[in-house]
C-alpha cells in the first residue's frame, strides 16, 4: 500500500501520539499505598506485665485552626518580607508560643498533589500535576475522613480543590476556584467574610481556611510585585483576628486550640510553581498554641521537616489514627510537652504504622535498616515500660527513657525514607508496550525516506505479504499469550490490561503488522542495494552540502545531549547554539554565492543579473520540489529588477544571516531560562518591575504596530481591518488589568480582570480565522486558486499570531515581533535566493520553533508554564478552553514556526506538489527521533537520582508536543491536495 502525501506521516504520528500517551500512563507511577483493611491500633509494647494503654490516647487540642496560604515561600515568613510585612506573626514566630519550622514540599509542587501530601501524609505521583486542573475524589485514608468518622465537625472555606477531594466531608464549606489567577482580591475576600461569625460559634472543631490570593499575584506579576506586601499584611491581620479569638475562648478546664500556618508550595522569581527548587518546595510551617512554652529569642536556625510529616502531627494532635498509607514523620516538638509514656506512645504508633506499610509494600521488609531499627525500640520501649509500670522513677527511668526516644526518632527517619524509595513503582508492561509501538513508527519513517523525499513523497507500506506471512500470526499469537500471562499473573493493575480485550488485540495485530511492515522494508533495500552493486559502481561525487551535514549533525547531537541532566536542564543553550551555528552556515553560503563563482559570472550588466541566475542553477539542480520557472513568475526576480534594491541587494542578503543573529542575541537577553542562570535578573524582570512601567507601555505600544506591519501585507482588507482592532484590544485588555498604561491614565484608576476586552480581541481572532478557513475551503473544493489558499493560510497563520499577541505576557511581545522579523528575512533573502528544498526548510523551521520555545522564557521546568494564559477572557474556571489556550502560550514559537512552514510551501508558484509532503514528512522524522530516543533514556533511567527534578517534567513537555505535531501534521494533510 502507498499513501500518496502527508496522509500516511499523519496516520503514523497519530498513533506514535497515543502510544506515547500510552507510556506516560504506564511511566508515572502510582504512591505506595496499603490494602485496604481497618486501622488497627496497636497495645503498647510490655517486656513483662500488661499495659493498661491498649486504645489511641486522647486528642491534645480541643479545636485545630488551618490556615493554608497558596503559594506561601518560606522567606514571606520568616525572612525579610515577613519581618517587613507580618509584624505579628515575625513576633509569635520570635518570641511567642510556638514551634516553627521549615516543610519541604516534593516535586510537582502544584496545588492538588500538596493537599494530598498534607492530608494523606503520602507522596502523590507525579501524574497529578496533570490531575491538578479536573481533581477526583480522594479515596484512600486521609486525616478529613479520620476526622469526620471520628464525629468531629469540619468547616472549610477557600480554594474548591478541597470540596473536590472531600465532597460530604464538611459541615459547612464555600469553596472558590482557584484557576482563575486574574483575581487576587475577591477570591480571599469570599473566605474572610466567614471568619466573624465562624470563630463567634463553638459548633466546629476543625476549621481550615485556603488563600489563593498569594499564589494568584505570584503567577501574574511574580514574587517582588509591589501587590505582595500589601496580601502579607492581609494575611497577618487574619491570623491575628483568629489567634486572639481562639485565646480568648480558652480556659483552664478545657483543652488548647492549635493554630497551624502553611503554604502547599512556594514560587519561583518568576512566580510560577511546579518544580523542585528551593524556592518552591520550602514553605513555613508554623504551630501556636498556649500550650507550648514562651521563646525568648528568635536566634535558633530552623528545623527542615518534610510536608508529609504533618498529617501524623495532626492526627496525634486530634486523637485520631494515622493514615494508614503516611509516609510522615511525628514532628517531636508539638507534643514534647507531655508526659515520657505519652511522647513514646506517639512515636510507637507512628513507627508501627510505617513498618506495616513497609511490610505490605517490600518484600524484604526485615532486612531494612529503619525496620530492625523500630523492633530495636520496640524492645527498649518494653523494657522501659516495665520500669515505669513498677512504679521506677530513678533517673535510669528517664535517661532510658530519652534513650528510647531517640532510637524511636532514627527508626522513623529510615522507614521514612526507604518507603519513600518504593514509590517509584512504574507500571512496564504498559510502558513496554507504549515503547514498541513508538519504535516500529520510528523505524518505518526512517526506511521510508527514499520515497518519503522522492518526487512523489510516497509513504509505501507493503501490506499484503506481511499479512498473510506465518510470522505475522506468530507474533500476534506470542503477544496474546505474553499478554494473557501479564494480566493474570501480576499482582499491580496494569493499565493495558484494564483496557478491553478488543483493544488489546488490535494492539497486538498492530505491533505485529509494524514488525512484518518493516522486515519486508528491509529486505527490499538489501534486495535493492544488491542489484545497484551488480549494476556497477556509484559515482563518487555526493549530493550532500555542508549545509545538509550541519542540519543533520545538529539534529543528531541534540538527540544525544537528551541523556544527560545537565543538557536537560540547559537545553535552550543547545537550541541558541545551533541556530546561532546555521547563521554563520547561511553567512558563508550566500559570501560563496556571490564572490566564490567565475568572474565572468560575478559582473552583471545594468539590465539584469544574468551571473547570479547562472550560479543559481548549482544551488537547485538537485531540488526536485522546486519548479523552474521563468523570471516573470518570481517576486525575488522582479525586485531584483528593481532599479533601488538591484545595488543593494548583495549587501542585504549578505548582512540577513547578522541581522538575524543580533535578533537571537537580544532574545536571549530578554528571558533568563534554564537552571543555572534563572535566577540571574534579565530585561524581562526590568521591565516588569514596577517602576518600568511606562517603559514598559511604550514597548507594548511599539511591539503591537510592528505585528500589525508585519502581518498585514498578505491578509485581505477586511482581515486587516480586524487585526488592527485586535491589536488595540489587547493593549486595551493589558491596560485593564494593570500591566500597561495608557498616556492619560490615572495611576488611581482601578484594576479589572478585562473580560470585555479580552472577549473583544477573541471576535476578532475568530472572525480572521473564519475568513481564512473560508477562502481555503473555497480553493479546495471550488475554484482550485492557488493566490485564493495562499491568503487563506496566511488569514489562519494571521488569526494564529493574534490569539499569540493576547496570551502573551506584554514584555514578552518582541518574541512575537522578531519571530515574524526573522520569518521575513528568511523568506525575502534567503530561502528564495539560495533555493533550499523543502527538507533543508523544514529542518530550519523546526529549529527555530524549538528555540523560540525557549525565548519564550520556557525550560524543561514545570514551574515556567504560564497558566494565567488559559484564563484570559474567562470569568470562571472552564477546563478544555483553559487547557487549550495555556497550550497555545506555551507551544506558541513551534507552532508559529510550522504554521508558516505551511504557508511557505504551500505556495505553488514557487513549489511543486511535492513539497507539503516532504515538508510533512520530514517534520514528523524531526519529532519522532528525539520522543523515541528520550523514551527509550527514562525508561533505562527511572530510578536515576533526577528522574523527578529533571527527566519527568522534560518528559511531560515531549508527550505535550507530540500531540501539538499531531495536530500540524493534520493540518499539513488537510493542506495538501493529494
Amino acid at each position: 500500500m502507498r499513501a500518496r502525501g502527508s496522509l500516511g506521516v499523519t496516520c503514523c504520528v497519530l498513533l506514535q501520539a497515543a502510544a506515547v500517551a500510552l507510556f506516560l500512563r504506564g511511566f508515572f507511577p502510582a504512591p505506595v499505598r496499603s490494602l485496604n483493611r481497618p486501622a488497627e491500633i496497636p497495645v503498647e509494647p510490655n517486656a513483662g506485665g500488661i499495659s493498661n494503654w491498649t486504645s489511641l490516647p486522647p486528642p491534645l487540642f480541643r479545636r485545630v485552626v488551618i490556615v493554608l496560604i497558596d503559594a506561601l515561600r518560606e522567606d514571606f515568613v520568616f525572612g525579610p518580607k515577613g519581618k517587613e510585612f507580618m509584624p505579628y506573626m515575625t513576633h509569635i514566630v520570635g518570641k511567642g508560643t510556638s514551634h516553627s519550622f521549615v516543610a519541604k514540599a516534593t516535586a510537582p509542587t502544584v496545588t492538588m498533589p500538596r493537599i494530598k501530601a498534607l492530608t494523606t501524609g503520602s507522596i502523590p505521583g507525579f501524574i497529578d500535576v496533570i490531575m491538578n486542573l479536573n481533581s477526583p475524589a480522594l479515596l484512600e485514608d486521609n486525616l478529613i475522613w479520620q476526622a469526620k468518622t471520628a464525629g468531629k465537625r469540619i468547616i472549610f472555606y477557600g480554594d474548591d480543590t478541597w470540596v473536590r477531594l472531600f465532597p460530604k466531608h464538611f459541615v459547612e464549606y464555600d469553596g472558590t476556584t482557584s484557576f482563575f489567577v486574574s483575581d487576587f482580591t475577591e477570591v480571599d475576600n469570599n473566605v474572610t467574610r466567614h471568619l466573624n461569625n465562624v470563630l463567634k460559634r463553638e459548633d466546629w472543631d476543625i476549621l481550615i481556611v485556603h488563600y489563593l490570593g498569594l499564589d494568584h499575584i505570584g503567577h501574574l506579576t511574580g514574587p517582588n510585585s509591589p501587590l505582595i506586601g500589601p496580601k502579607l499584611s492581609e494575611m497577618d491581620h487574619i491570623l491575628k483576628k483568629i489567634h486572639t479569638s481562639l485565646l480568648s475562648k480558652e480556659s483552664d478546664n478545657v483543652l488548647p486550640s492549635l493554630l497551624v500556618l502553611c503554604g502547599d508550595h512556594g514560587m519561583t522569581e518568576a512566580g510560577g510553581h511546579g518544580g523542585s527548587s528551593d524556592d518552591e518546595v520550602h514553605t513555613p510551617l508554623v504551630f501556636v498554641s498556649s500550650v507550648f512554652d514562651k521563646k525568648e529569642g528568635y536566634d535558633k536556625p530552623l528545623e527542615l521537616v518534610q510536608q508529609t510529616d504533618l498529617a501524623p502531627t495532626l492526627a496525634v494532635s486530634l486523637g485520631l489514627p494515622i493514615s494508614r498509607n503516611s509516609l510522615g514523620k511525628l514532628i517531636l516538638p508539638v507534643v514534647e510537652g507531655r508526659t515520657m509514656r505519652e511522647q513514646l506512645r506517639f512515636l510507637h504508633l507512628n513507627g508501627f504504622q510505617l513498618s506495616r506499610l513497609l511490610k505490605e509494600n517490600m518484600p524484604a521488609y526485615e532486612k531494612d535498616i529503619g525496620f530492625q531499627q523500630f523492633k530495636t525500640a520496640e524492645k527498649s520501649h518494653g523494657n522501659w515500660l516495665k520500669l515505669y509500670l513498677d512504679g521506677n522513677t530513678s533517673e535510669v527511668l528517664t535517661n532510658l527513657g530519652k534513650k528510647v526516644l531517640k532510637q524511636y526518632l532514627d527508626a522513623l527517619k529510615m522507614l521514612s525514607s526507604s518507603l519513600s524509595k518504593q514509590v517509584a513503582q512504574y507500571d512496564l508492561y504498559s510502558m513496554m508496550v507504549g515503547t514498541a509501538i513508538i519504535v516500529e513508527i520510528l523505524f518505518l519513517l526512517l526506511l521510508s525516506i527514499p520515497k518519503g523525499l522522492g518526487s512523489s513523497a510516497e509513504l509505501e507500506v507493503p501490506l499484503s505479504s506481511p499479512l498473510f506471512s506465518l510470522l505475522f500470526y506468530l507474533m500476534c499469537l506470542l503477544l496474546s499469550a505474553i499478554h494473557v500471562i501479564v494480566c493474570t499473573s501480576t499482582e499491580n493493575s496494569c493499565y493495558f490490561c484494564t483496557l478491553s480485550w478488543l483493544i488489546a488485540i488490535g494492539v497486538m495485530i498492530l505491533i505485529s503488522g509494524l514488525f512484518c511492515v518493516i522486515l519486508s522494508l528491509l529486505g527490499k533495500m538489501c534486495a535493492n542495494s544488491k542489484s545497484l552493486k551488480k549494476q556497477g559502481p556509484l559515482a563518487s561525487g555526493s549530493d550532500w552540502s555542508e549545509l545538509d551535514v550541519l542540519l543533520l549533525v545538529g539534529t543528531v547531537g541534540h538527540v544525544l545531549t537528551l541523556g544527560s541532566s545537565s543538557f536537560v536542564e540547559e537545553e535552550h543553550q543547545t537550541w541558541y547554539f545551533l541556530i546561532n551555528t546555521l547563521c554563520l552556515a547561511l553567512s558563508q553560503q550566500i559570501c560563496r554565492k556571490y564572490f566564490l563563482v567565475k568572474n565572468s559570472d560575478v559582473e552583471l550588466s545594468p539590465s539584469g543579473s544574468k551571473g547570479y541566475e547562472d550560479a543559481n542553477e548549482s544551488f537547485s539542480s538537485k531540488d526536485s520540489d522546486i519548479y523552474s520557472m521563468p523570471e516573470s513568475d518570481s517576486k525575488i526576480n522582479k525586485l531584483n529588477t528593481s532599479g533601488l534594491f538591484k545595488h543593494y541587494e548583495k549587501w542585504i542578503t549578505m548582512a540577513s544571516p547578522w541581522v538575524i543573529l543580533i535578533c537571537c542575541r537580544l532574545l536571549r537577553s530578554l528571558n533568563q531560562t534554564g537552571v543555572q542562570w534563572a535566577h540571574r535578573p534579565d530585561f524581562g524582570h526590568w521591565l516588569t518591575s514596577s517602576e518600568q512601567k511606562a517603559a514598559l507601555s511604550l514597548l507594548s505600544a511599539v511591539s503591537l504596530g510592528m505585528i500589525f506591519v508585519l502581518v498585514q501585507r498578505r491578509c485581505s482588507l477586511v482581515s486587516k481591518i480586524a487585526l488592527a482592532l485586535g491589536l488595540l484590544g489587547i493593549y486595551c485588555y493589558r491596560s485593564a488589568i494593570g500591566n500597561v498604561v495608557f498616556p492619560w491614565q490615572q495611576d488611581s484608576q482601578g484594576i479589572s480582570k478585562g473580560i470585555i476586552e479580552a472577549r473583544f480581541v477573541y471576535i476578532f481572532v475568530l472572525g480572521i480565522l473564519f475568513t481564512g478557513t473560508k477562502d481555503l475551503l473555497k480553493s479546495q473544493v471550488f475554484t482550485m486558486d492557488s493566490n485564493t489558499k495562499s491568503r487563506g493560510l496566511w488569514e489562519v497563520y494571521s488569526g494564529l499570531v493574534l490569539l499569540t499577541a493576547l496570551l502573551f505576557r506584554p514584555h514578552n511581545l518582541p518574541v512575537l515581533v522578531f519571530c515574524l522579523i526573522i520569518q521575513t528575512i528568511m523568506m525575502t533573502f534567503i530561502w528564495n535566493l539560495l533555493k533550499y528544498d523543502a527538507a533543508q526548510i523544514t529542518i530550519m523551521h523546526y529549529w527555530f520553533g524549538q528555540a523560540f520555545f525557549y525565548f519564550q522564557g520556557n525550560s524543561n521546568n514545570i514551574a515556567t508554564v504560564d497558566i494565567s494564559a488559559g484564563f484570559v477572557g474567562l470569568d470562571d474556571y472552564i477546563e478544555i478552553p483553559a487547557i487549550l489556550l495555556t497550550t497555545v502560550a506555551t507551544y506558541a514559537g513551534p507552532l508559529l514556526w510550522a504554521i508558516h512552514l505551511i504557508c511557505y510551501l504551500s505556495s505553488e508558484t514557487i513549489r511543486s506538489s511535492s513539497a507539503k509532503g516532504h515538508g510533512c514528512f520530514c517534520y514528523a522524522l524531526l519529532r519522532s527521533i528525539p520522543i523515541t530516543v528520550y523514551i527509550i533514556l527514562v525508561t533505562s533511567l527511572r530510578y536515576h537520582l533526577f528522574i523527578w527534578s529533571v527527566f519527568s517534567p522534560k518528559l511531560l513537555y515531549e508527550g505535550i508536543q507530540a500531540f501539538v505535531t499531531a495536530a500540524i501534521c493534520v493540518f499539513f494533510t488537510a493542506m495538501d491536495k493529494n
